[in-house]
């Protein structure tokens, strides 16, 4: 059991910080080092090695792609994700993955973890602030943010004269103690011992409004932000002896400034930075000046976010230093653009042409900020074709930060400034540019003497197709269609992919006067890098290109000859049905029916052989899977049999069983394992199937998990003779 008080104190500390980090009382962890069998061996570091800013990013990475495979290692439940925080890696290797958890997509207090891993990547324990898997009934809450505030303000204690409102309630889960409840996380401001604007944080029941917990917060450098178009969101500031301002030193620092209407000539000239005593920004609307500060400053650090996390890239010129943005630019300005002169962004208000709605929506920021690496990389000239090929990048990683947002309001597609209330519905399509009636969607000689946002098209129309492929689709709630040239149709690589040739091929190969035929070579060669010269990705890379026009598709390498089995038939083999098929799951879900995605080769998981293996259950909740193969000929001589190997590990204690697996032929249960047998490696399994000589079955692999711990079964090398 952990202790509550205590608890209590690392959640007060964290969120003062802007996040939870609580380290559990007791370790799962097995001892890696010398110092932690017992002797005084000195550990430079506190054992930890020392990591540059790039070994770091990677780390944190790897731990973000594994997320999904380490939740269900640790039986969290299929509501939950967890985000990868910070890596520590041990002197033997040995490492250390910090990560915060959602439910549903609403924060969890309590729920953060420590999943240790040795060297080869094998988990060896876990600290968890909450044990096992987050359940709460339900996710919509009973009080509304205004009535949580409201109780809120009556349950203060550390603060006199409590004021807060409706936005000031933030809806999560909390998980401190043993049962999780839904509630709000609501900021009450007052007068306290740092002074009339002191502020306490109040946990409520969203239910029935009871008080959870309350402390103190003598400093928050995370602010709650209301834009116009990326809605309530939590945005990193500064804080000051007087207050907050709009830098996030999270972000090398980026400021944000209100230009007040200065001219586009010199938006600088009236400009001040944002502040204020509270740390609450923005009302969602025009109306306050702040809104669009909100937007800029989210777009900005998404966009950050994604070239860290995407690329290990640092900030625009990847030095770590944060750029200057200016909102409020000239009067009903319907523009946005950077300047790499003085390293800045500047954001225009809109017009009556858009509703007076300010150019900051995530993908403008991303673009915007995106001309920026761009200029501190190929820096492509901005005009001809290698113009086009300049916007077409701020197009392409616009759009992927979008979707790395994942905001709720703003969902990620392949339309530029979908969200700025223009008459056509956005400024450019991706999927096909030529729906606008002036963009290019295919390359000709005269791509070089068009308008640059205009023969950005060619670009944009490549990368939504290398990414895509052809076809019509619905996208982030809009419908797309993958539109071709030369009327060919082929599928995409997947647009993360697609990303990483790109940035490769900008940051690697491509130069200041690229052109459209250049950026082919460009992509190709980054293609080849990545995944191979003979691989799919690159020959559909050159069929996206020719698909609008710039060159030809290379030869399809095709896919690799099956080494050939033995032609002469087994004397054992009926003459219906066929032999059971990648038992040993090598060749993925080939012949294989799941229920999810069942069969895997993450290394958070072993295989008995190889690298492949099925993996089912591990949730913690309720749960049913099933893994099946039809049309199998059990052997007409001798005793045929089922064998297969299976390795169990649990939460669960005992010998009843609350979790199972059972092993069906034709819809009969020949044989159940359980949360009992857990072992602690594969153990081979036989199953008599005398009964079905000669016949031709299904045979079926059914899990079943109940509420509450996580049991996993790993089946691998399956075979019947």
């Amino acid at each position: 059991m952990y202790r509550r008080n205590a608890l209590a104190a690392g959640v007060a500390a964290a969120l003062a910080l802007g996040s939870v980090s609580m380290v559990a009382t007791q370790s799962t962890a097995v001892p890696q080092s010398a110092a932690a069998a017992g002797t005084s061996v000195a550990q430079p570091g506190a054992g930890f090695k020392a990591m540059t800013a790039d070994v770091r990013g990677e780390a944190i990475r790897t731990a973000g792609r594994n997320a999904a495979a380490t939740a269900r290692e640790l039986g969290l439940g299929p509501g939950e994700r967890l985000v990868a925080k910070d890596v520590l890696i041990d002197a033997d290797g040995s490492r250390h993955v910090r990560y915060d958890r959602t439910y549903r997509g609403l924060p969890v207090i309590g729920g953060d973890l420590v999943v240790h891993l040795a060297e080869d990547g094998t988990i060896t324990g876990s600290d968890l602030a909450h044990q096992g898997a987050i359940r709460v009934a339900r996710t919509t809450p009973k009080l509304t943010a205004a009535d949580a505030s409201a109780k809120a303000v009556k349950h203060a204690r550390h603060v006199k004269k409590a004021k807060a409102g409706s936005k000031d309630s933030t809806l999560v889960v909390y998980a401190v103690g043993k049962i999780p409840v839904l509630a709000y996380r609501s900021t009450v401001t007052g007068q306290g011992e740092t002074g009339p604007t002191s502020r306490e944080a109040v946990i409520v029941d969203a239910a029935t409004g009871a008080a959870l917990d309350q402390y103190e917060l003598h400093q928050s450098v995370t602010g709650t932000g209301n834009g116009v178009t990326v809605g309530q969101v939590s945005i990193e500031t500064t804080q000051t002896a007087d207050g907050y301002t709009l830098t996030d030193p999270a972000h090398g620092g980026t400021i944000v400034y209100d230009s007040y209407n200065s001219p586009q000539s010199n938006p600088r000239q009236n400009a001040r930075p944002f502040s204020k005593a509270t740390n609450s920004w923005g009302n969602g609307t025009s109306s306050s000046r702040e809104s669009a500060a909100v937007d800029a400053s989210y777009g900005l650090a998404k966009t950050w976010d994604y070239f860290k996390n995407s690329f290990n890239r640092s900030g625009i010129r990847n030095d770590g230093r944060g750029a200057r943005a200016y909102v409020h630019v000239d009067n009903s300005l319907v523009n946005a653009f950077y300047d790499d002169n003085c390293f800045c962004m500047y954001f225009g208000d809109g017009s009556s042409q858009n509703g007076n709605t300010p150019l900051t929506a995530v993908d403008v920021a991303g673009h915007e900020m995106s001309h920026g690496v761009t200029a501190a990389t190929a820096n492509l000239t901005y005009s001809s074709e290698s113009g086009g090929l300049n916007e077409a990048t701020s197009d392409i990683f616009g759009t992927m930060v979008e979707f790395y947002a994942d905001n709720a309001g703003d969902p990620g597609d392949y339309y530029i400034g979908e969200k700025l209330n223009l008459s056509g519905g956005s400024l450019r399509r991706m999927d096909n540019p030529a729906t606008d009636g002036r963009s290019l969607s295919c390359w000709n000689s005269g791509a070089g003497s068009v308008d640059v946002h205009l023969s950005s098209g060619i670009g944009n129309h490549f990368f939504y197709l290398a990414a895509e492929g052809t076809g019509a689709k619905t996208i982030g709630g809009r419908s797309h269609n993958g539109t071709t040239c030369n009327n060919d149709t082929f599928t995409g690589i997947g647009k993360d992919k697609a990303a990483a040739v790109w940035y490769r091929a900008l940051t690697t190969y491509m130069t200041s006067t690229t052109n459209y035929a250049g950026a082919r070579t460009a992509t190709l060669q980054a293609a080849a890098d990545l995944y191979g010269a003979n691989s799919q990705e690159r020959y559909l890379v050159s069929k996206a290109w020719a698909a609008v026009s710039v060159g030809t598709a290379l030869p399809d390498p095709g896919t690799p000859t099956p080494t050939p089995t033995d032609p002469t038939p087994s004397p054992t083999t009926p003459p219906t049905g066929n032999a059971l098929a990648n038992g040993s799951f090598e060749q993925g879900a080939s012949g294989w029916t799941q229920s999810a995605n069942i069969i895997t080769n993450s290394s958070l998981q072993p295989a008995r052989d190889g690298s492949w293996y099925a993996w089912m259950m591990g949730y913690g909740t309720n749960a049913v899977e099933s893994v099946s193969q039809p049309n199998i000929a059990v052997p007409a001589t001798g005793t045929p049999k089922l064998t297969f190997w299976l390795k169990v590990s649990t939460q669960e204690s005992g010998l009843i069983a609350y979790d199972t697996l059972k092993v069906k032929v034709n819809g009969t249960t020949l044989d159940t394992y359980s949360n009992a047998n857990a072992s602690s490696g594969y153990v081979q399994k036989t199953v008599d199937l005398s009964a079905y000589k000669g016949q031709t079955v299904k045979l079926e692999f059914a899990g079943t998990e109940d509420a509450y711990l996580s049991t996993i079964f790993l089946l691998d090398q399956i075979a019947i003779g």
